[in-house]
């Protein structure tokens, strides 16, 4: 049977109305952007760039960014004016020409969840990397201390269970780390540095309601950022760096 294709336009409309994103896009964004840091590549790809792509943060590097969603993909061609080492695509990366390739770091931030196939998309980037390129992935972590609180509370039946925010988002997986691991190895990746970011301990809804009533301080989300370092199973999302295997 044939799986419904996403609607790109239904998931960027939910994408801007879900609550409490924006901060967590802002410590995904710090961690993606420190892995970057660490790898100092000189061609990169973002697979997916939502509404802030990376190269706002990249000005001397040369990015290409592959995005399907029309308005997303629009605005990235918009901020990217102006630089003649931006190029934007608007299309899926399985559909993307290889030409455009090979790249240093290919980036998939939050997106493989979303997939229907994510060995379709993995399949992709592998073949724009080279042996040396390093791809970065993260995803939700299905460990994260918040689903394990809605198990304990009865919420949910297990921690790797859709919940309603997910299907929502046309999320189709929940991944932790073992899983995660076993789908790049899959796509013929090997995983050569894995981490976590932001323990989140409660929804998001719930999350966002903390900080509009000012409970919820930035000292307090800087907190339980750092708090991966001791915790690191228990972060919000989990990420890997993976290279094409040798095998």
């Amino acid at each position: 049977m044939n799986t419904p294709a996403r609607d790109l336009d239904d998931y960027q409309r939910q994408y801007r109305a879900l609550p409490f994103e924006p901060t967590q896009a802002r410590y995904r964004r710090r961690c993606v952007l420190a892995r970057i840091a660490a790898r100092r590549p000189l061609r990169l790809l973002e697979v997916g760039c939502g509404e802030a792509p990376l190269f706002t943060d990249l000005p001397g590097m040369h990015v290409t960014v592959v995005e399907p969603a029309a308005s997303f993909a629009a605005n990235a061609l918009q901020l990217a004016q102006g630089r003649t080492n931006v190029r934007v695509v608007e299309c899926t990366l399985e559909a993307a020409d290889t030409s455009i390739g090979p790249f240093d770091m290919v980036v998939v931030s939050c997106l493989l969840h979303e997939l229907d196939d994510p060995q379709a998309l993995l399949a992709a980037a592998r073949r724009l990397c080279s042996p040396e390129s390093v791809l970065h992935v993260n995803v939700p972590n299905a460990q994260s201390l918040h689903r394990l609180l809605a198990v304990a509370m009865g919420l949910i039946p297990s921690a790797k269970a859709i919940s309603a925010t997910q299907l929502t988002m046309q999320q189709h997986t929940t991944y932790d780390r073992v899983t995660l691991t076993a789908e790049l190895a899959s796509a013929g990746f090997d995983v050569i540095e894995e981490g976590s970011l932001f323990v989140k301990p409660f929804s998001h809804a719930q999350m966002q309601r903390l900080l509009d009533e000012g409970f919820m301080t930035s000292a307090m989300l800087d907190g339980l950022d750092a708090l991966v370092a001791t915790l690191p199973s228990l972060g919000s999302e989990i990420w890997a760096d993976a290279k094409v295997g040798r095998g």
